[in-house]
């Protein structure tokens, strides 16, 4: 028994848009959603440069984190692009810092590298530059010491940046960061 195939234009159109956004959505790879703000952070946002390499083979970390015991030796320095959130009032003062820096987020792009979302608030009137310093833990123990440098702020300007930690064939467990200091 054969069945007519009936093939609209319609559906033919519809199904050209639904082939174009799954292909532009490969094109810009795995896609991720910072939990707190609910920004959808891509790839091509986040910096690749100084990406540190690293050739590990260890099946059995999956099973027992607790056991890696490597790092990344030295510190890794990144300068990620930024992107501006918002703007927030001139409130730098006796009770309130020059910088803020939120708590990151971490999360794993599986198959490619830890990630942690910053988000650096200068709370001055005046431009300044900060350096970042992050550290990717398991268990208490460093897996990667990273330095960020952060690209200008203007006067009262949040920014957004993606950091790259390690390879996920490293597992971390934690990220903390801290203003190392404003230039």
């Amino acid at each position: 028994m054969k069945f007519p195939i009936r093939f609209s234009i319609a559906a033919a159109s519809g199904l050209a848009a639904a082939v174009a956004i799954a292909g532009s959505a490969l094109a810009q790879g795995p896609q991720f959603r910072d939990e707190r703000t609910g920004k959808m952070w891509t790839p091509d946002i986040v910096s690749q440069d100084d990406a540190p390499q690293t050739a590990t083979t260890y099946p059995d970390k999956a099973f027992d984190p607790r056991m890696q015991r490597e790092m990344i030796p030295g510190v890794v320095q990144l300068r990620p692009r930024a992107n501006l959130m918002g703007v927030v009032p001139i409130t730098a003062g006796p009770n309130v810092p020059i910088v803020t820096l939120d708590a990151p987020s971490l999360q794993a792009i599986p198959g490619r590298h830890w990630l942690t979302v910053l988000y650096v608030t200068n709370n001055s009137a005046g431009s300044i530059d900060v350096v970042v310093g992050c550290q990717f833990t398991n268990q208490g123990r460093k897996v990667q010491d990273t330095r960020v440098v952060v690209p200008p702020a203007g006067p009262g300007e949040r920014l957004g940046l993606g950091v790259r930690g390690p390879q996920t064939d490293l597992f971390v467990d934690r990220v903390t960061c801290e203003v190392l200091s404003p230039i």
